[in-house]
């Protein structure tokens, strides 16, 4: 039985809500990716060939390998990038003026000023912008999970492909096989008839005088006219016998050609779909290897048989599944929680910032001059050349209340657009999963068809092949029995490839975060 396994290279902080810890979190798990990818590096040769048939195997190393998924991993973590960026202060502003001519003053002349400022939003606004920050990293991190998902649903897919294509060819070769049998048992029936009419055509002129000396043998009587006419009719009545029988022989032979003939060109049937089947095989061995990133010409280790995937889930609970794991609709709802954010964050960005800063004012000390009277020169003396040092506050006015109203309103109506559409996917998915339920029942019913028949039509090409051999039965029927046989072998593969390919469908929907 092989059971549909997942994994994910993110830890629970990442999957459960990208808190303060989302970003070491992400730290964490792409460590764990690389302790992964080092462990199936260093991994012994004899483990990997031991899971190179295990769907779960090429899972994981699709997930390690494929390019396409290592892009949206790589867009995730800028997404995580942002965490540290939001909310955070603008930078101080740092203001410088030389003067190329000191100026004069009362107190000295000023060669230079500086200021420096620092503006802070209105309380909350910081906050509000982390919390839309986060809920967009959730954003990239479900858009991670669904191209993880994706990439997972065609890995499956192609492997149950590829497992229905090898076991069609086996299925093929053996007719091919029985085929042969036939066809050689058909090649000694026939030289037997070509030897038994030979046989009869060597004997017949040596039992001719015998046949005309048998009326000259038995007493006659006085009838002697009547036995001459009766000898005369005597050497002509065993002749036809004969003729008959080397007919008969000429026309085994004939029907035994005709039969290897058949058998032949059942023969070429069966060659022409084993190579389409092996040209079909190379083609998705191909296709399977570029997914996973891996050399076109690697041989894709295939189990003998393949069992029914096992549906994890109880039919009844798939809905609110799909509801609370499935990231598409997780994706949505992560967006209507950050313009909710957002529009927070719009509305106190509409109140008044203060700004914080310093004003420095460079001043050169003014020659010695006689004071008028002595309290002015005692005042020059003592701010003569002293530098200034002032503090300074700002606030903006925002008065343009239309532009804030506008972002608010456009919040709103992005929040509300987010909303729809999460109602939407999910009635989408739900009609989604419906239509893979029915699939996932018919398939189990032509299984289950498709194997009784395969048993009753084994039992019966046994019978009509073993009826041939004997000579009772006739080739036709045995290669009818065998074609039926094959039919629903081929059948029941290609039914348990769908019933597997859409259980891999339903573990997409619903996308379980506790296997991951």
């Amino acid at each position: 039985m092989i059971r549909y396994e997942q994994k994910i290279y993110c830890t629970d902080n990442a999957r459960k809500g990208l808190s303060g810890i989302a970003f070491a979190g992400l730290v964490r798990s792409r460590i764990g990716m690389a302790v992964m990818l080092t462990a199936a590096l260093l991994m012994p040769a004899g483990l990997m060939r031991a899971q190179s048939d295990s769907l779960s195997h090429y899972l994981e190393f699709g997930a390690m390998h494929n390019a396409g998924l290592q892009s949206a991993f790589a867009l995730m973590q800028a997404a995580m990038q942002k965490l540290p960026q939001a909310g955070a202060l603008n930078d101080p502003q740092l203001e410088i003026g030389f003067f190329l001519q000191p100026m004069t003053l009362v107190e000295g002349r000023q060669a230079a000023e500086l200021k420096l400022m620092q503006m802070f939003p209105w309380f909350g606004t910081r906050k509000a912008a982390r919390t839309e920050a986060q809920h967009m990293a959730n954003m990239a991190y479900q858009q991670f999970r669904e191209a993880r998902d994706n990439l997972w649903l065609e890995i499956s897919t192609r492997w149950y492909t590829l497992c229905k294509l090898k076991l069609s060819l086996r299925y093929r070769r053996e007719q091919r096989d029985l085929l042969l049998k036939l066809e050689a048992l058909a090649l000694r029936r026939m030289e037997a008839a070509a030897g038994a009419s030979n046989t009869g055509s060597a004997t017949a002129p040596a039992q001719m005088p015998n046949t005309a000396q048998a009326p000259a043998a038995s007493p006659a009587g006085g009838m002697s006219g009547m036995s001459g006419m009766g000898g005369g009719a005597g050497t002509a009545q065993p002749a036809a016998p004969q003729a008959s029988m080397s007919g008969m022989s000429g026309g085994g032979a004939g029907a035994g050609m005709t039969e290897v003939l058949n058998i032949r060109m059942e023969l070429a049937e069966t060659e022409f779909a084993l190579e389409s089947l092996e040209s079909e095989l190379a083609a998705e061995t191909a296709a399977f290897n570029l997914l996973i990133n891996s050399p076109q010409e690697l041989r894709i280790g295939l189990p003998d048989s393949v069992g029914l995937a096992a549906l994890q889930w109880n039919e009844a609970d798939m809905p609110a599944l799909i509801r609370q794991n499935n990231p598409m609709l997780l994706m949505a709802d992560e967006e209507a929680k950050a313009y909710k954010a957002k529009e927070e964050m719009d509305r106190l960005m509409g109140l008044p910032m203060f700004g914080i800063g310093l004003q420095y004012m460079l001043i050169n000390r003014l020659p010695e001059a006689e004071p008028m009277d002595m309290e002015a020169g005692a005042a020059m003396n003592s701010m003569n050349g002293k530098d200034m040092l002032m503090p300074m506050l700002s606030v903006s006015i925002p008065i343009f209340r239309n532009k804030y109203k506008a972002r608010m309103h456009e919040d709103r109506y992005m929040r509300q657009a987010a909303l729809a559409r999460l109602d939407d996917t999910f009635s989408l998915l739900t009609a989604e999963l419906g239509r893979y339920r029915h699939k996932l029942s018919d398939a189990a019913r032509r299984i289950s068809l498709y194997q009784k028949q395969s048993s009753l039509a084994e039992t019966a090409g046994n019978l009509a092949a073993q009826s041939f051999a004997s000579g009772a039965g006739s080739l036709a029927e045995a290669i009818r029995s065998q074609s039926r046989l094959l039919d629903y072998r081929l059948k029941s593969i290609e039914a348990i490839a769908d019933y597997n390919i859409t259980v891999a469908n339903i573990n997409k929907l619903i996308s379980d975060n506790e296997t991951d």
